[in-house]
């Protein structure tokens, strides 16, 4: 199963790396693949995933659906995100 969700704040392969680690971290996720210059995050799985989990943790790491809220805090976040991301790939 493949679920495709586009997120605000993505901006290079260290939030890339980011995002790949935290989504990977969700039970029943088998692959992340991200688009960087679309910021499409495609989440392959064998099984139906709990969608707002994962819209929940890729909030959490400041990159939130786009049309969602997308405020300072995520911005923030997803800087902080890329830099990590960055320092471990």
């Amino acid at each position: 199963m493949k679920t495709s969700i586009q997120v605000e704040n993505l901006k290079c392969g260290g939030c890339a790396a980011t995002i790949n680690k935290g989504i990977l971290g969700i039970e029943g996720v088998s692959e992340v693949q991200i688009d960087v210059n679309t910021s499409m995050v495609n989440i392959i799985s064998e099984e139906t995933l709990d969608l707002f989990k994962i819209k929940e943790k890729l909030v959490s790491m400041g990159y939130p659906e786009v049309g969602e809220n997308n405020n300072l805090l995520h911005k923030t976040k997803s800087y902080i995100s890329c830099a990590t991301g960055k320092m471990s790939s």
